[in-house]
């Protein structure tokens, strides 16, 4: 049996005890009371050999509604997309798959030219001037992003779009509330962020404004009139943006956005259950020292060679506790590398295509819901998703689905309770025609 680690004998263990200095195991908890450690049993199944562990588990793995058997119309955040092959085998290479944060450069130049090169092809795709090696994911990237505008303007409130993520907004309360800070959601209108709410709200006291670009629901806010409003009261202007879709949408950076966000998932990263992820994090130049995370720099070395290097760190780790932007202290440098190979691989013309793709497919399935007599709410430009009206609970229509192998869309009930049996369809260049339209007809007839 092939083992995937190196097991303990009791030779081993005998050895490292008399290598410390004591006899038993015990003694290594002498000065825990006793009265305080536990003497039952754990509450878990007994111990199974390696072969009789290893069926177990992969019983329960064939319990998962994976991507291979299923057909998915699931967005919300996380999505479907065509990943090339060489992702996997360039992410599995070992000198990257265990790689750990690069602080010596003259062992680390690969890790340290792939972060460059994703650093790069996420300012291009933005319109943004500098962009950092990445973070954990689009939610703490965009509560950063928050945290990033206070510090910066010396305000208090921050104003976000009921049309951005449910859980970045979660996550960007979350960090809020440590920092005393002051978050307002702006309604929305027609599923796009009410632009006569947004004057109201937006003041003096405003740090920034937060909008997602694609919404949650697909639609494309009008980033030149909001950047107007956002400016006019000298507050920070910050977009969460899907990266793919700005291979066909004009970049952020193009209407003046101080701060671009989000996660490069659709580049690479497989859609697993909650992540890992890789968010990204953009601005202009006048903000470089104040991004959280860490930024890789070119240089030469002193013989004239090109080199890479870590340059500007503002984090605890190197400064000042009271100087760092962040307590950020590492990045999904992994998933980044696999979003630069993806990248990569697909070329400018292949994102351009493959963005394209989504908006033709989900325009396809927009019409074909319309004419099987469903209602397309908030019928207006999108990306890859829309919102379709159910006359059913969405949680009973999708178990229905599963059942022919179909994973349906979103449930906003969950989210906006105004849209309950409401469903966020989602459709990106995997899904074929024959599967849009078995979507449409099994739908059609769970609702009959």
């Amino acid at each position: 049996m092939k083992h995937r680690y190196l097991p303990m004998t009791e030779q081993d263990q005998k050895a490292m005890l008399e290598a410390i200095g004591i006899s038993s195991v015990d003694e290594l908890f002498g000065d825990i009371p006793e009265q305080v450690r536990f003497k039952g049993e754990l509450n878990i199944k007994p111990a199974k050999s390696e072969s009789s562990l290893m069926k177990e588990l992969y019983k329960l793995s064939k319990r998962n509604a994976d991507l291979k058997e299923n057909i998915s119309f699931l967005g919300a955040g996380v999505y479907d997309h065509y990943t090339p092959v060489i992702v996997d085998h360039v992410i599995s290479r070992s000198e990257f798959y265990t790689a750990y944060t690069p602080y010596q450069p003259e062992i680390s130049q690969g890790e340290l030219q792939a972060i460059f090169e994703f650093q790069t092809m996420i300012c291009e795709l933005t319109g943004m001037d500098v962009a950092n090696s990445s973070m954990y994911d689009g939610g703490t990237a965009l509560a950063e992003a928050a945290m990033l505008a206070c510090g910066h303007t010396k305000r208090k409130n921050i104003i976000v779009s009921s049309a951005v993520h449910p859980e970045y907004r979660d996550v960007l309360k979350t960090y809020a509330k440590g920092q005393n800070l002051n978050v307002i959601e702006v309604p929305l209108n027609d599923g796009i962020t009410d632009l006569a709410q947004l004057k109201e709200l937006t003041g003096e006291d405003t740090a920034a404004v937060i909008v997602q670009y694609p919404n949650f629901f697909g639609r494309i806010e009008p980033l030149k009139e909001l950047e107007e409003v956002i400016h006019d009261h000298k507050a920070m202007f910050v977009v969460s943006s899907n990266p793919l879709s700005l291979g066909v949408l004009t970049p952020p950076g193009k209407f003046g956005a101080d701060i671009v966000v989000g996660d490069a998932q659709p580049f690479g990263i497989p859609s697993g259950f909650g992540g890992p992820h890789c968010g990204y994090f953009a601005v202009t130049s006048k903000l470089m020292r104040k991004v959280p995370g860490r930024l890789v720099g070119q240089t030469t070395d002193d013989q004239g060679r090109r080199g890479f290097v870590l340059t500007l760190q503002a984090r605890e780790q190197h400064i000042r506790r009271d100087k760092a932007t962040s307590n950020i202290c590492s990045n999904q440098a992994l998933n980044a590398l696999a979003a630069s190979v993806a990248m990569t691989a697909l070329g400018k013309k292949g994102v351009r295509e493959m963005a394209a793709a989504n908006i033709q497919k989900a325009h396809y399935a927009k019409k074909a819901f319309k004419e099987a007599g469903f209602t397309v709410v908030y019928d207006g430009h999108s990306f890859n998703e829309f919102v379709v009206k159910c006359n059913k609970p969405v949680k009973e229509l999708n178990q229905k689905l599963l059942e022919k192998g179909i994973i349906g869309g979103y449930d906003l009930g969950r989210d906006y309770p105004e849209l309950a049996n409401h469903m966020l369809i989602a459709v990106t260049e995997q899904r074929t025609k024959e599967e849009i339209d078995m979507l449409v007809r099994e739908l059609g007839d769970l609702h009959a």
